[in-house]
């Protein structure tokens, strides 16, 4: 028999609210604006590109987003980027840190449900200040036990987490849309890894589903989670 589950850890982003798609949409804006010195396409592995070397000193999120495609536009330009096209990338990242938040289907529905009877800890990557306005916004905050912002999501990061706010890994789930920081880490901790893919996801966070593996699951949407966790808790 299945150890019961205890403690449940939630994704944020494209996980309980939109989020991809408004970087999608700057993404475009960017293309335009830089139209007549490269193709979209090579503008994308370009900025890709600038988005990797990056990671490492300014994390995920929009402001690191911002600077990379401004260090892209530099590079593009050989250095001759107007300052209209800076000031209009700046802009649009002001845009996306200020956009209301949009709750994915069936999101506080399922959160609802399962609080109170496990342990809920959200678990997400970014800018501190853009998350921590994110969750109070979406009006969700109450419903957790606890709050992680990280700057990476590891075996390791996983494994502290769910001993700092539950019993363990063995006996934790963690829900997500990236295959590559929400499912195969706390897999490889010893938990659950529950996929719910969204939209169009980021090429970094892409990854091979391990369908092998007996604590993997996918679900086609966030409401059947709670079905799911009651089901392994029979198992």
């Amino acid at each position: 028999m299945s150890e019961a589950i205890t403690i449940i850890g939630f994704d944020a982003d494209d996980t309980l609210w939109h989020n991809e798609r408004f970087f999608r949409l700057t993404q475009a804006r960017f293309f335009e604006l830089l139209a007549d010195h490269a193709e979209a396409s090579a503008l994308s592995e370009r900025l890709l590109a600038a988005e990797r070397r990056n990671l490492g000193r300014y994390g995920f999120g929009v402001k690191g987003f911002v600077l990379s495609m401004i260090e892209t536009a530099i590079e593009v330009t050989d250095r001759q980027v107007p300052a209209q096209v800076i000031a209009e990338l700046m802009d649009a990242g002001r845009e996306m840190l200020d956009h209301p938040i949009e709750l994915l289907p069936g999101a506080r529905e399922t959160v609802a449900a399962l609080a109170g009877q496990y342990r809920l800890v959200l678990i997400t990557k970014g800018d501190l200040l853009h998350q921590e306005r994110k969750l109070a916004q979406s009006g969700l905050g109450d419903l957790f036990d606890g709050v992680e912002i990280v700057s990476e999501k590891t075996p390791q990061v996983y494994a502290s987490v769910f001993s700092r706010h539950g019993s363990g890994a063995e006996q934790a789930l963690m829900v997500g849309n990236s295959m590559r920081s929400d499912v195969i880490p706390p897999i490889l901790a010893g938990g659950w890894g529950v996929h719910v893919p969204h939209g169009e996801p980021w090429a970094i966070e892409h990854a091979e589903p391990p369908l092998d593996h007996a604590r993997f699951r996918e679900l086609g949407e966030l409401g059947q989670l709670p079905d799911l966790v009651a089901w392994i808790d029979g198992a």
